[in-house]
């Protein structure tokens, strides 16, 4: 027989169970180029992250946690389960950060399993629609989708993909957004992707943080990036403070990570690792993992196995109870057992790193035992990430043993033949496998309703002839100058998903032009000549912290010139242009060119 008292108790128990057994939300928060030893928790005796420090001793915290060694790359596996190449991703700039389609991405994932899905910040796996966040999967995006952004303050971002202006300090805005987004689907299963792009440079960041370090003897460029650290506390603090007040932390997932080791505190304090961003070794590689969820891992401890960027897409379907829905196979697996403390039966794993630099290099490259790392590098700067293709200036194999020497001073691949040929064999095994599909930079695709216009940006461009980037090898935001070469071609590969009359638009400079300044465009049929007017395109001043990004990020009011109207069929096509004459212009610097579909 069941008593009222029973029968309420049944009915509580009930409640509970549904409760308990709700879905929870997610919250991922990525920040660039801050590495593991950017953080007070990891003993860095300058930087001050309180917040950060409470939510790694909240959390299951991963001691052992690798990414690759720059952006894009990271990007892709943490969005897939899949190893970079696999996802077309071997580079950071030229289209070649782009992630094919094809993939399935954790907003698409969780999507289709009814969550409301928000990115915010900074995207870098391509840089037009499909591509984008808002074709990969995502209902709300803030954010800009190239590699960096030149202005921190009062920043226009994409609102889907629709520039809007924004009022305060980029990272600031990004959380006021994510902490909106949280707020009006806290009623509904929300995953956000929070993606901070502090504290990449450029150095920007209000004076009360960067007078801080300046005062206590830092440099420019370290004050900025330090301070910039601890304003990414501080909001990571609004933001769980946020989930606090709307009694969501029980019940969210809350996952701190960031893409690659550090740049510039490494000097100061890495945690006795070596190298940074774009290196192979340990520095470079391992950075954070925080997971906290209160309602399932009371028991907050240290993961000392060794776990992979690979592994965040397998290990977050599982525990919101998602089947992963179809598409390629992915490469990473789950860690739940390691989050429940179940690390006895976890079987031995090596993991393996390419830097890819080129279609063409098998190296830099790393590969991770418990016990050892295994080193191949490129000679060159920034950890050979510029090296040319097919460089042949790969090291020999170096191995160290990281119980005894985690700051890998001692090579042994000498005194260890076996373990050398061992590990590299199986690095070589693995890069055939990951590599199989050929790599090559997506074309541009133009026509979809959800993006238009579509910009392509000149870092995007292919070029022949007396043709350069103005700063270096063309990171987002340059430009092609030294353009007075009239053999010179500069063409974009397109691919255009519906027909129809399209306005083409030029952003470029041209001092001094005359009557007689004249480019030819080229495209599908349509050949013709047009005047270009003058345009100065003044320096914008920004409010850089150091020399550095004084000369390397720089904004300009760049002029505007419409090419005409041009009939587009769809399918592949190329968009070729080629100066036919300067007259007084001294050359022609091309910033991107707009397509507007207007039927």
């Amino acid at each position: 027989m069941v008593t009222k008292t029973s029968l309420g108790s049944l009915i509580l128990i009930a409640t509970l169970r549904v409760a308990i057994a709700a879905p929870p939300n997610v919250v991922v928060v990525l920040t660039d180029d801050q590495g593991y030893g950017d953080l007070s928790v990891h003993g860095n005796p300058y930087v001050k992250t309180p917040h950060l420090d409470a939510l790694a001793k909240q959390s299951v915290r991963f001691n052992r946690f690798y990414v690759n060694s720059f952006c894009a790359p990271t990007r892709a596996a943490l969005l897939t389960g899949r190893y970079p190449l696999r996802c077309g991703v071997w580079g950071v700039t030229h289209s070649k950060e782009t992630m094919r389609a094809s993939e399935v991405t954790l907003g698409e994932a969780f999507r289709a399993a009814g969550y409301r899905t928000g990115y915010f910040g900074k995207w870098h796996n391509g840089e037009q629609f499909p591509y984008t966040p808002p074709g990969q999967g995502f209902d709300e995006f803030l954010g800009f989708c190239n590699g960096h952004t030149n202005n921190y303050f009062d920043a226009t971002l994409l609102k889907g993909s629709t520039p809007t202006p924004t009022k305060g300090y980029i990272s600031d805005v990004l959380t006021d957004a994510s902490i909106e987004f949280i707020k009006r689907n806290r009623a509904a299963k929300f995953f956000c992707f929070v993606s901070f792009n502090a504290p990449h440079s450029p150095y920007q960041v209000e004076d009360k943080y960067y007078d801080k370090f300046r005062a206590g003897g830092f440099d420019e460029r370290t004050s900025g990036f330090y301070g910039m650290c601890e304003n990414i506390d501080d909001n990571v603090g609004r933001l769980l403070q946020a989930l606090d007040k709307a009694d969501l932390a029980a019940n969210t997932i809350v996952l701190f990570l960031t893409d690659n080791g550090g740049t510039a505190g490494v000097r100061h304090f890495n945690a006795g690792m070596r190298g940074g961003k774009t290196s192979v070794h340990e520095g470079g590689c391992r950075v954070p993992l925080f997971v906290r969820w209160p309602e399932q891992f009371q028991q907050p401890h240290v993961v000392k196995e060794l776990a992979s960027h690979i592994d965040i897409y397998p290990t977050l379907l599982d525990l919101c109870g998602i089947d992963p829905p179809d598409g390629p196979p992915i490469d990473g697996v789950s860690l739940r057992p390691l989050l429940e403390g179940r690390s006895a039966d976890w079987p031995a794993r090596t993991l393996f790193t390419h830097n890819p630099i080129s279609a063409d290099n098998r190296y830099p490259g790393a590969v991770r035992t418990a016990r050892y790392r295994l080193v191949r590098t490129i000679r060159g700067p920034q950890g050979g990430s510029s090296a040319k293709p097919n460089d042949g200036s790969a090291s020999k194999w170096m191995l160290f043993d990281m119980q005894a020497d985690p700051g890998e001073k001692r090579d042994l691949a000498k005194q260890h033949p076996d373990i050398v040929a061992k590990l590299s064999q199986e690095y070589e095994a693995w890069y055939d496998d990951i590599s199989r599909e050929p790599l090559t930079r997506l074309p541009i695709q133009v026509g979809h309703a959800q993006e238009n216009p579509v910009t392509l940006n000149a870092p995007q461009a292919y070029f022949e002839g007396n043709l350069r980037f103005d700063h270096g090898p063309g990171f987002a935001h340059d430009w092609l100058t030294d353009w007075n070469d009239m053999q010179a071609k500069v063409w974009f590969e397109l691919d255009v998903v519906r027909d129809g009359k399209y306005e083409v638009e030029l952003r470029y400079a041209c001092p001094h032009a005359d009557a007689q300044t004249k480019l030819r465009v080229l495209v599908a049929d349509d050949d013709r000549t047009v005047h270009l007017s003058s345009a100065d395109a003044p320096i914008v001043k920004l409010p850089h912290r150091d020399a550095r990004s004084r000369e390397r990020y720089v904004n300009r009011q760049w002029g505007g010139h419409s090419l005409g109207t041009f009939t587009l069929p769809a399918g592949k096509q190329r968009l070729q242009l080629q100066l036919i004459s300067l007259g007084d212009a001294r050359m022609v610097d091309l910033k991107s060119v707009r397509l507007t579909r207007l039927d």
